[in-house]
């Protein structure tokens, strides 16, 4: 996954064409292509956050991952002091305070895949053969710090996202002090283990789904569910007070409630661009279930 997705050459995500969007040859689409609606949404529910003893204008928003130069809050009129975006394989550095913000970055991480095969947990991997890739049972034993279950049914898969768990300590062991908020998609380590038995990782290209991860290597994404309670151990493990996670919609609501309103209000005569993208990004028929949010504060 990091060959196919960060090689400096033939990285999918480091190539230039068009990944995201409903346009010719885009393969996905995430709420930032609901267009400036979701960077305002993102800017609503972060000044609530930080409450009213702090001023917005004293904070820094950083978004990681930015798919774009500019990123959410490109075309967006926030209170906050300063913006900075963070392209995928830039360095991260962090210091004072801020609000650090991520759309679909720790999907997109390196993960660890485990099959339960002869009784007995297997680390799978990858191997060459002739010109194409193929999945091997790698020699040895899977880590116990993974916390794999002792016994489960034969060929259950589990998709661990390991690498997603380091991203988000270096991020919260960085010298800065304010808000934490992730989008993204998860679930919590039971229903990993339990729930889950095909694993959770995926592929995607031209807009369609596939269990095949190792056809068109750098050509199409590559996605794996993240583990919540990994993330959030994380930030409690770095200072950040009663890290939460709630669904994109239940987030947003509650967080935003004044700006939803006054969007509803002010679009309530048409149907209106804007008012079909806040409705995708939080009916749970669409968006607003399919996606979670996980954030904390740290003073």
């Amino acid at each position: 996954m990091e060959l196919a997705l960060y090689d400096p050459e033939v990285g999918y995500y480091r190539r230039s064409h068009p990944r995201v969007g409903y346009g010719r040859g885009t393969d996905f689409f995430t709420a930032s292509t609901s267009g400036a609606v979701f960077g305002e949404l993102v800017a609503a529910a972060c000044v609530t956050l930080l409450g009213t003893a702090r001023s917005p204008r004293a904070f820094t928003f950083v978004e990681i991952g930015a798919e774009t130069a500019g990123g959410v809050l490109a075309e967006v009129a926030h209170p906050f002091g300063a913006t900075h975006t963070v392209r995928l394989g830039e360095p991260i550095e962090l210091a004072g305070p801020c609000v650090v913000f991520s759309n679909e970055l720790f999907d997109a991480q390196p993960f660890r895949r485990f099959a339960f095969r002869r009784g007995a947990w297997r680390e799978l991997g990858v191997a060459l053969s002739g010109d194409a890739f193929v999945e091997v049972e790698l020699p040895d034993t899977p880590d116990p710090a993974v916390g794999l279950p002792a016994v489960a049914d034969e060929g259950y898969v589990v998709d661990a996202p390991l690498a997603a768990r380091t991203l988000a300590g270096q991020i919260a062991a960085q010298p800065w002090t304010g808000l934490f908020v992730a989008c993204d998609y998860g679930k919590s380590w039971r229903e990993l283990i339990d729930a889950c038995p095909a694993g959770t990782a995926r592929a995607y290209h031209r807009h369609r789904q596939s269990n095949d991860l190792l056809a068109q290597p750098g050509e199409q994404d590559l996605t794996c569910h993240v583990c919540w309670d990994w993330l959030r151990d994380e930030l409690s493990a770095h200072g950040f007070a009663a890290p939460t996670v709630e669904s994109q919609e239940t987030f947003f609501i509650r967080h935003a409630e004044a700006f939803i309103a006054a969007t509803s209000t002010a679009e309530a005569a048409r149907f209106s661009r804007k008012k079909l993208s806040l409705l995708q990004l939080l009916h749970p028929s669409h968006l607003g279930q399919k996606f979670q949010v996980l954030h904390g504060l740290r003073a």
